[in-house]
């Protein structure tokens, strides 16, 4: 049994995506569409730069759900492997999106015109300079938890990403990011200053909620007989009519990827499938669970040897 899951914002390179560009006119086509529909060429900066403006997360998150997209249409248009099988669809942060969109909840255009638009919101939420995120290894989230808890009146900062076993990411401001990195230090806890602009999956993005709760009103989700799995609950979410709510309070609220990925394991998914660029995922899931099969999809010969 597998699930298809949907990386997030990191995995994001010049470049990603080009072997199916240059092959497929569906993914050609899929690029000019996202041109149009964004005012901008982002194929060209997906395909050639610079680095620096693909890393801008108004770019990053349209960008990564653009060739996530492109190639799990390949998979099923010209390779005709039915993904649609899988028991769970789920995705890291943005990567939720594109499980909502690959499930068939969100068309396409809706999806990137309400990514650009998160993008943005979450990226001006804060000033610049200001924010930042803190990934701190080899620590059980509940010690973390304890320590942020038992120092609040010397830093405040929130678990942004509980992604597996030994690695999470706090998030706050770099005043206090800087702090806790000491503190942590200190107390012999590995810490590294992540290279993001802005500190996601927080209560310093209550102006990117309240933006996403005003673009999510506006959307009618469709219905699917794909199942998906939530960042906030870290479960199925089993109504549909939960998801504008699920989506506005995922922007502060903690990505629980380790839960979610525990969860499915225990419904029964033994084969998890990343589709987009990189390998983030999959490398997660391993640390989580070492028997579970992965496989990631950024290329035509990953397709090739898929088998599921």
């Amino acid at each position: 049994m597998f699930s298809v899951i949907f990386p997030g914002q990191g995995s994001q390179i010049v470049g990603m995506g080009k072997e199916f560009f240059d092959k497929y006119e569906a993914v050609k086509k899929l690029f000019k569409e996202a041109d149009e529909l964004l005012n901008f060429s982002i194929s060209k900066m997906i395909l050639n730069g610079p680095k620096d403006n693909l890393d801008l997360t108004a770019n990053t998150q349209p960008a990564i759900f653009l060739i996530s997209y492109s190639i799990f249409k390949i998979i099923k248009e010209e390779f005709n492997i039915n993904l649609n099988r899988a028991k769970y669809f789920a995705g890291h942060s943005l990567g939720e999106y594109s499980a909502l969109s690959c499930a068939g909840y969100l068309d396409f255009d809706k999806t990137i015109k309400i990514l650009r638009t998160r993008g943005n919101a979450m990226q001006n939420a804060v000033p610049k300079g200001e924010g930042g995120m803190l990934a701190v290894l080899g620590s059980k989230i509940e010690d973390i938890e304890k320590i942020l808890k038992d120092n609040e009146k010397n830093f405040k900062a929130q678990i942004a990403n509980d992604n597996s076993d030994g690695q999470m990411v706090l998030s706050g401001k770099n005043k206090d990011l800087e702090i806790i990195s000491t503190y942590l230090k200190d107390n012999k806890i590995k810490n590294i200053k992540l290279p993001v602009s802005a500190p996601f999956h927080c209560s310093l993005m209550a102006n990117a909620t309240n933006i996403m709760r005003e673009e999510l009103e506006k959307i009618d989700f469709k219905k699917s007989n794909n199942k998906l799995i939530s960042n906030v609950t870290a479960d199925e979410i089993l109504n549909v009519n939960d998801l504008k709510s699920l989506l506005i309070s995922q922007i502060e609220k903690k990505v629980r990827w380790r839960e979610s990925i525990i969860n499915m394991i225990n419904y029964g998914v033994n084969h998890f499938i990343e589709i987009g660029p990189g390998k983030v995922l999959t490398g997660l899931i391993k640390r989580i669970d070492k028997n579970v099969k992965t496989a990631s999809i950024n290329s035509q010969s990953d397709i090739e040897e898929l088998k599921i």
